[in-house]
Order: structure tokens, then C-alpha cells, then sequence
């Protein structure tokens, strides 16, 4: 059984539900207000330490902004409605002026939840915000840099792996489709920004793990896998580009000769295994089909073979356009051959197992 499934807690929601309590808990041995601790507390956990860090030294000023708002409309107005809006807006407007932008959320919260509790003693109210303001910014990066720090290489591991699977599936369609059809097909458009988000999620994780890494420890070897992850992820957005030139790729009247049909047709197969198994490695037999198609590449674009300069329309035919594309993805997969780590075995082809 994969007990990963029924997991229901994450790290950052058991570090919140930590730094609520410590927060809490403190403020009330001190005999302070816990609310507003509590809300700093919540909002300043971060997939990192170094966020929480940076974040709560922009949220402090920023909260004693919104304190300072609420105290003054509430002196000068009352708990009415009006104060509550005077107060948000003018929060928003400052720290955004004063580019606190990341304490805006919590300032403005601040801001709302001080008037319905203030009634007299400004300045004592005020201080006595601020420093539980204080005690949830603390607790919170202390919680967050010492509990269960986050470690994404694994996940970002998963993650290629799967994107490299979505990807080589996505380039075999979309050659069914070329192959067969000759028409666009919204499903494979669909895929391919998918696919493109997620590599934009994966590459947001390989930020998180570089920022990590300033406050704790690693070793060599977990640095050179996790740039080794890198480095995939970086050829995997190259490889999909050249996919996505096909995806879009608008065809006209593409025609195939019954053996260019038969060559494209084995060449993409192949390149779409090794996509989606990245532990295999190239046949002769694929080298073969390769050079075929560099060989139909270059036939296209001979002069002998172009079109006549009246009949010119583009710089490249459709067809030498998706031998372009197959060409491009063949460089990119054998660079990616030399990112493999020496924990990575390479397996011959007929031997792969799709997961």
C-alpha cells in the first residue's frame, strides 16, 4: 500500500499548525492578545526559511503602518463603518508606495482586526500590537527554519520524470497526427501548455531548494544530483519548444512519399521512446534512421530541389520544417545523454519498461 496517498498533513500545514500553537502559547504567558500573533503567524510561513526571513522583515513595518491607520481613523472617527475602509485603503496605498508589498496582506489585517478592539490607551494599544506582531514574525521563521525543513529534490526528481513521459507522449501524438491526419489537434495544444506549466512549477521548486541550501547544510553529492536535475529540466524545455513548433506547426498540403512516411514514422517512434525513457539508449538502428532523416533534410533543401524564386513562400517547406524539428529533438535527447548521473544505469531499449 502507498501510504503516500492517505497522507492528509504537508510540512508547511503541520509547521503552521506548530507556530499557531507556540504563538498562542507564548502570548498568553505573557498576558498578551493572541489574535493578532496568530494572524502574522499564519502568513508568514513560506516554502522557504529564507522567504520567511525576508518576508517578515518587509511584514513588521508594513504591520505597524496598519496599526498606525487603524489607531488614528478609529481617534478620529469612531468604530463605524467608514473607518474600516479608510484604514484598508490607506494601509494598501503606503505599503505599496513604500514597496512593502509582501507585509500588505498581513498589515491590512491588522489594520481591520485592531479597530472593534480599541477604545482608549492609543499608544499602549499600539505597542502592545506590535510586539505580538513581533512574537508571531519570530516564531513563525524560527518554526520554519528549524522544523521539518523542506527538501524539493525528490519532488522535483518525480516531477521530471513525469514531464519527460507527458512530453515524449505529447511528440508521438502530435507525429500520429502529422503522419496521418495532416491537421492541428486542439487536444495535443492543450497538452502542450500543460506540460509547459508544469515545467514552470518545476523550475519554481529548483528555486525553493537553492534557497534553502543559504540557511542548511548539504552534501556534494545532493548538489551535483540536484544539478543534474537542472540541467534536465533545462533540456526538457528546449525539447518541448521544438515539440511545440510542430504542435502549432500549420500545415499545408504536406505530402509524403510512402518511404519518407514509413522513415518519419520510425524515426519519431523511437525518439518518443527515449523521450518517455530516459535510461534508454540509442539503437544503431535509431542512428541509422537519424541520418536518414538528416539525409531527407538536406535533399529538401537542396537547390536543385528548391522552388522556383516566383513560387517562393517561405524559407523552408512544412515537410523540412518537421525534419528540422525531429533533427533538433535528437540533439537536445543526446546532450541530454551526458547530464546522466553515474547512479542513472542505462538499459537497452527492447529491455525499457514504461511506467
Amino acid at each position: 500500500m502507498n501510504l503516500k496517498k492517505y497522507r492528509l498533513f504537508g510540512g508547511r500545514i503541520v509547521k503552521t499548525g506548530i507556530a499557531v500553537f507556540l504563538t498562542a502559547l507564548i502570548c498568553q504567558w505573557l498576558n498578551l492578545p493572541a489574535v493578532f500573533a496568530v494572524i502574522t503567524a499564519i502568513v508568514t510561513i513560506e516554502p522557504t526559511a529564507v522567504d520567511s526571513i525576508r518576508k517578515g522583515l518587509v511584514r513588521f513595518p508594513a504591520s505597524a503602518i496598519g496599526a498606525g491607520f487603524a489607531l488614528l481613523f478609529t481617534y478620529l472617527l469612531g468604530d463605524v463603518p467608514i473607518t474600516y475602509a479608510f484604514a484598508a485603503v490607506a494601509t494598501i496605498l503606503l505599503t505599496h508606495k513604500l514597496r512593502l508589498d509582501d507585509g500588505m496582506l498581513v498589515a491590512t489585517l491588522t489594520a481591520i482586526a485592531m479597530i472593534p478592539t480599541t477604545q482608549d490607551h492609543y499608544v499602549a494599544s499600539y505597542v502592545t500590537r506590535l510586539g505580538t506582531t513581533s512574537i508571531g514574525l519570530i516564531v513563525s521563521s524560527l518554526v520554519n527554519f528549524l522544523v521539518m525543513p523542506p527538501h524539493y529534490s525528490n519532488k522535483i526528481s518525480t516531477n521530471l520524470n513525469s514531464l519527460f513521459v507527458q512530453t515524449g507522449d505529447l511528440f508521438q501524438k502530435r507525429m500520429q497526427s502529422v503522419l496521418l491526419e495532416n491537421t492541428r489537434n486542439p487536444t495535443t495544444e492543450r497538452l502542450f501548455q500543460r506540460i509547459r506549466k508544469e515545467i514552470d512549477r518545476t523550475e519554481i521548486l529548483c528555486h525553493y531548494q537553492r534557497e534553502e541550501w543559504k540557511f542548511h547544510r548539504h552534501s556534494k553529492a545532493e548538489l551535483k544530483f540536484f544539478q543534474s536535475k537542472q540541467q534536465k529540466l533545462l533540456i526538457l524545455r528546449q525539447i518541448l519548444y521544438h515539440v511545440g513548433n510542430l504542435v502549432y506547426l500549420e500545415e499545408k498540403n504536406i505530402l509524403w512519399s510512402e518511404k519518407q512516411h514509413s522513415l518519419i514514422q520510425k524515426a519519431s517512434s523511437s525518439l518518443a521512446e527515449t523521450l518517455m525513457n530516459p535510461s534508454v539508449s540509442f539503437t544503431s538502428e535509431h542512428y541509422s534512421l537519424m541520418r536518414k532523416i538528416a539525409e531527407e533534410f538536406w535533399h529538401l533543401n537542396s537547390p536543385q530541389y528548391q522552388q522556383k524564386p516566383s513560387e517562393y513562400t517561405s524559407l523552408f517547406s512544412p515537410e523540412a520544417v518537421i525534419l528540422y524539428e525531429l533533427l533538433s529533438i535528437q540533439e537536445l535527447i543526446e546532450e541530454l545523454e551526458q547530464t546522466k548521473s553515474p547512479t542513472e544505469i542505462t538499459i537497452p531499449a527492447h529491455q525499457a519498461i514504461h511506467k
